[in-house]
């Protein structure tokens, strides 16, 4: 069976020599006669792979001493309730803590709405008004803020902040799930970074917490034991069974990065991934790219069909969806909530993949051409 090319946001593909390592290793990991799914957490046999795989995170991202690495369960989602939790939650009958968000599309406001349940919310600022498509102006945080949250790449509608803002005393926490070691990132900058692992580090089941210890142990008494980051932090990331197997492979794709020359090299390739298809966006009459150019995503490229009215451009791009996958490349459709198409050009995407992916659309347009009576002339 031929291996397609897979656009998907999440769970993405995985590099394949990832694949075939684990394959070889799965009745017998690092020679222990057994499946890393079947070894117990607390034994001499999986303590050398949380550890590994740790050292290896920390050394790529340049990770700080003072900072505590935990790898937890529930996904970045959940993480939207715990952060509040535990950097600004209060004793019952005490005021609400500030905490300021910028909401700069799905997930980002998604994150919003969860932590309005736990703190007194501030919205900095929002890009709603032109549906998501552009990073507003970083503006300074509240005073008083507990903390000031926003999303490093918003997944669905394609956009990434290259500004961060200025946050001064107030810790600076993002959800980096989608943009995780894509490109070089000053963890220093930032009080807390999380990320689930489906995307750029793995399976899914595993969630990466950074945390720079003095945010630890600020969790009001009826935070429930499992939301405290204090109790894994103590533990060692673990308190109960973590993601044992997915842990092992992010261990492997740490590996993997790491051979390939580590962040730096990984960005320059992603930057000429996106440069080539954002390049056949900008010059196609058929497609286009909705984001702003200033603030597109290198990981995440939403695009959508320019002809016809609603219904024809639907259906169009169904048929694109489908033609697509009979040619190997698949999950090319946009999030259910915005429609459209999108291409996910995570770490493990070969440069072939997209390569791969704009002849087809080249030869897709080229038959369009004759029932819609698109040119080949800039679409601007």
């Amino acid at each position: 069976m031929k291996r397609v090319y897979n656009f998907s946001a999440g769970p993405s593909m995985l590099p394949l020599p990832v694949l075939k390592q684990a394959a070889t290793e799965m009745t017998d990991a690092h020679g222990s006669g057994q499946s890393v799914m079947e070894m117990s957490h607390r034994s001499g046999d999986f303590k050398p792979i949380i550890e590994k795989t740790e050292a290896l995170l920390r050394s790529l991202m340049g990770i700080p001493k003072n900072y505590r690495v935990l790898f937890l369960q529930g996904g970045a989602s959940l993480q939207f309730s715990m952060i509040p939790l535990n950097l600004a939650g209060t004793e019952p009958g005490a005021p609400k803590k500030k905490a300021a968000y910028v909401e700069t599309g799905i997930w980002a406001k998604k994150a919003a709405e969860e932590g309005a349940k736990y703190v007194d919310l501030v919205l900095e600022a929002s890009s709603q008004d032109r549906a998501y498509t552009y990073i507003p102006r970083p503006p300074a945080p509240h005073p008083g803020a507990a903390y000031y949250h926003l999303t490093l790449n918003n997944t669905i509608v394609g956009t990434r902040w290259t500004e961060l803002p200025q946050t001064g005393a107030v810790p600076l926490v993002a959800d980096i799930s989608s943009s995780i070691l894509s490109e070089p990132l000053e963890v220093s900058r930032f009080g807390l970074l999380y990320a689930g692992a489906q995307k750029n580090l793995g399976p899914a089941g595993t969630t990466v917490v950074i945390i720079r210890e003095d945010l630890i142990g600020k969790a009001p008494s009826w935070t429930p034991v499992m939301l405290r980051y204090d109790i894994h932090a103590q533990e060692a990331s673990l308190y109960n069974t973590p993601p044992c197997y997915g842990i092992y492979i992010m261990g492997l794709v740490l590996e993997w990065l790491k051979g390939l020359g580590g962040v730096p090299a990984i960005a320059e390739l992603n930057r000429n991934k996106a440069a080539l298809f954002y390049g056949y966006l900008d010059h196609s009459r058929l497609f286009r790219s909705p984001v702003e150019p200033a603030f597109r995503s290198l990981m995440n490229i939403p695009f959508v069909a320019t002809v016809g009215d609603t219904g024809e451009r639907a259906n169009l791009e169904s048929r694109f969806v489908q033609e697509a996958a009979a040619q190997g490349l698949v999950n090319l459709a946009g999030h259910r909530l915005v429609g459209g198409m999108r291409a996910s050009l995570y770490n493990a995407m070969p440069i072939e993949g997209v390569q791969e992916l704009i002849r087809f659309m080249e030869r897709f347009e080229e038959r369009e051409k004759g029932r819609t009576g698109v040119s080949h002339t800039n679409h601007e």
